[in-house]
């Protein structure tokens, strides 16, 4: 293969080939991105914004730097977890797009913040991001960027938690839309994607069968809610643990037990976190747990598990005993972490499938044009996308779908909109 001139740092050039046959797999399930490609193809509403996005390097990723770059963008693509990437389609997006790519599965945490910078080199004027990371890069070290920049989104929980933060004390410098607020994002990404693609990484991982088993799951927010009913769909003991008592109470109604994680961790034998928050399994969970547990977790970061006092409390180092499948010895008991405690999804699968990525990465499209069209009225805050523009997505899945609904006679919106006449 010829020397490339996009510039990248990847694994492999040669794996082009095989990583367009599974972008333009995963495309067949994306109708409402497509669409949004082929309007941004004609009217270009991003041309010359330059987008650095720090996102999970996979097919359907892919598909959104197409639409990016389509609407006339100028996009940088690193990784936003260091098992995460799809190695032949970052291979593809450099060599097929010449879009530059800056993800390597696997790569340590010194690379990782290498690719960051260069991500911030391309000195974006907007930031697309899975978790906050070059937002909260850009306010600690790179605040010189912070005069070009006009806004960014972002697409996880554990990011808007972060943004959130940042905006209530007062130290957010720039407008974000909350993708993840968006209700066609949580309601199906969140709780249809991350419950099914859950199950599958742990299964892949281990190869175990989840019936009759005791399945702990950590809170009970939309990817928690999916993880419990695709796990109790397979036969499993579902288990939730909450801090919420609206959540917890739910959660009851749902027909699952719910019980402190310190009861749950004396009985479970897979616990899967989702909640965004650190230390979900703590030294006395592990303590309480039997052996042959298996940990795993579902959350943006790996801090949901607290592997260093895991690793404290082990005799001697892990075992890999199976891909993505590691062993600690504690006190004569075994204890599996799956995916080094990062997500579990990605890390020992493909996340989610592309037909619910499919909404969610219009969202993330129709956020930048929103946000281009609107930055210079929006504070410094986190906003979601309007509900129109959520609503129109919805439309254009379901008549992808060849699904129709019913519509208001003017009667009847009439009736809706008036209080005078009684029932």
């Amino acid at each position: 293969m010829a020397e490339l001139a996009t510039e990248h740092d990847i694994k492999d050039p040669e794996l082009a080939t095989g990583g367009r046959y599974r972008i333009e797999w995963a495309e067949r399930e994306m109708p409402v991105l497509r669409a949004i490609r082929e309007r941004f193809l004609q009217e270009k509403p991003l041309q010359g914004l330059r987008v650095s996005a720090c996102l999970h390097v996979t097919t359907e990723t892919a598909n959104l730097a197409r639409t990016l770059q389509a609407g006339g963008a100028d996009v940088v693509l690193v990784a936003s977890n260091p098992l995460s990437t799809q190695d032949d389609v970052a291979a593809s997006l450099v060599v097929h797009d010449e879009i530059p790519v800056y993800a390597i599965k696997g790569e340590d945490n010194e690379t990782y913040y290498k690719h960051i910078k260069a991500g911030l080199d391309h000195k974006p004027q907007m930031t697309m991001d899975d978790g906050a990371d070059l937002v909260s890069e850009i306010h600690k070290n790179r605040r010189e960027l912070l005069d070009i920049i006009i806004g960014g989104t972002e697409e996880t929980t554990t990011g808007v938690i972060r943004l959130k933060a940042m905006a209530k004390d007062g130290a957010l410098e720039f407008p974000v839309v909350a993708v993840n607020d968006s209700q066609t994002k949580h309601l199906f990404d969140n709780r249809y994607g991350t419950g099914q693609s859950t199950i599958d990484g742990i299964i892949r991982a281990t190869n175990i069968l989840l019936a009759g088993r005791t399945l702990v799951v950590g809170g009970y927010g939309w990817c928690s809610r999916g993880i419990a009913m695709r796990a109790k769909g397979m036969g499993a003991n579902v288990v939730i643990t909450e801090i919420d008592p609206m959540k917890a109470l739910e959660a009851v109604m749902d027909g699952f037990r719910v019980m402190p994680m310190q009861e749950a961790a004396k009985i479970g034998d897979i616990f899967v976190t989702a909640t965004g928050d650190i230390n979900v399994l703590d030294t006395h969970h592990f303590a309480a747990m039997k052996s042959g547990a298996i940990v795993a977790n579902s959350g943006h970061f790996n801090v949901e598990i607290n592997l260093e006092g895991l690793a404290k409390m082990a005799s001697g180092e892990p075992k890999r005993v199976r891909p993505f499948v590691e062993e600690y010895i504690v006190d004569d008991r075994a204890i599996y972490v799956l995916g080094e405690g990062r997500l579990i999804n990605l890390s020992a699968a493909e996340g989610h499938p592309a037909s619910v990525m499919d909404m969610s990465f219009a969202n993330q499209a129709l956020g930048a044009e929103f946000m281009l069209a609107n930055a210079s009225t929006l504070g410094k805050q986190v906003y979601t996308i309007p509900a129109e523009v959520d609503a129109e997505i919805a439309r254009l899945k379901l008549e992808a779908m060849g699904i129709a609904i019913d519509t208001l006679t003017e009667q009847q919106e009439s009736y809706l909109n008036q209080w005078q006449e009684g029932t």
